[in-house]
């Protein structure tokens, strides 16, 4: 069994664990549709927040999955403004549970045994609409990609996430340019929330300029072999702030972002990239490497 699937199979027996364990305590008629794994998850991380019901470890993993699963609902048809409902919902009820109800403790001891397999997996995969992050927990002594979409430019790979040694990754865009000069400058293009609310769902296309916002890359160095595509030998790595990783994080999971590279001719290669579950991966990550 690849590590791929046993990583389904171990979701699949947390989702189940977290249905059971949350029906003890929530309304019969709790949420239909897609917005059920969402609820579920929002309630037991509501309820841990409230009663601290479980060890960091497995707070992590709660987290993760429950970004994970809000990722999901919405690729599934569920509006923003539904998924808030839902969120608050599970937040009213977790307040309206004693911390000492029994119930709550059986809720507990389920989710602990199915949370635990989960935070052992040292990989796993965050499928989107067109791309998808993956996310890598296993410990090196040499750089690696810890979170990464893989994206083309013309006939150039280019790779974004987070990459380092152990748990210090840093945003990165590792690129191998073929058959044109190197870029000057680099910066990462997505939709200002503040001026544009609501998300833009257009496939591969930007959000227009007007709405845009960008952070330009802090610097640039010699890409590590270990970060390169399949094949090549050499390339560039672009490095960004933390403030890149917050401002991808308020994207909508179906929403497109861009790197630009400029070039000294002026002309500029647009690299196309998708939210997915971003947070979610990232989540993942903070349970730490394995």
């Amino acid at each position: 069994m690849t590590i791929r699937q046993n990583a389904l199979k171990t979701q699949a027996r947390v989702t189940t664990a977290l249905m059971a364990a949350v029906t003890l305590v929530a309304p019969v008629s709790a949420f239909a549709g897609p917005a059920d794994t969402y609820y579920e998850r929002a309630f037991v991380v509501a309820a841990d927040a409230r009663c601290n019901l479980f060890q960091p470890h497995i707070e992590r993993a709660l987290v993760a999955a429950t970004a994970q699963a809000r990722g999901a609902a919405l690729r599934s048809g569920a509006a923003a403004t539904e998924l808030s409902e839902v969120a608050y919902r599970a937040q009213a009820r977790a307040g309206a549970v004693s911390c000492g109800d029994p119930e709550l403790a059986v809720v507990k001891g389920r989710v602990d045994g199915a949370f635990a397999g989960w935070s052992r997996i040292a990989r796993m995969t965050f499928p989107g609409d067109r791309l998808h992050w993956v996310a890598n927990r296993s410990g090196y002594a040499s750089p690696t990609w810890r979170l990464q979409q893989a994206s083309v430019v013309g006939a150039s790979p280019v790779t974004f996430g987070y990459a380092g040694k152990g748990d210090q990754g840093e945003l990165t865009a590792v690129v191998s340019w073929w058959g044109r000069p190197r870029p000057t400058a680099a910066r990462l293009v997505f939709r200002d929330t503040a001026k544009a609310p609501r998300p833009w769902l257009a496939g591969n296309n930007l959000i227009p300029a007007s709405a845009q916002a960008s952070l330009w890359s802090s610097g640039v160095s010699a890409a590590d072999p270990t970060l390169l595509a399949d094949g090549k030998r050499a390339g560039d790595a672009w490095r960004f702030s933390p403030a890149a990783a917050e401002a991808l994080e308020k994207l909508d999971p179906r929403e497109a972002f861009a790197i630009e590279f400029h070039f000294r001719d002026g002309s500029v290669a647009t690299v196309p990239f998708e939210a997915g579950d971003f947070a979610a991966g990232r989540a993942f990550l903070a349970m730490g490497s394995l």
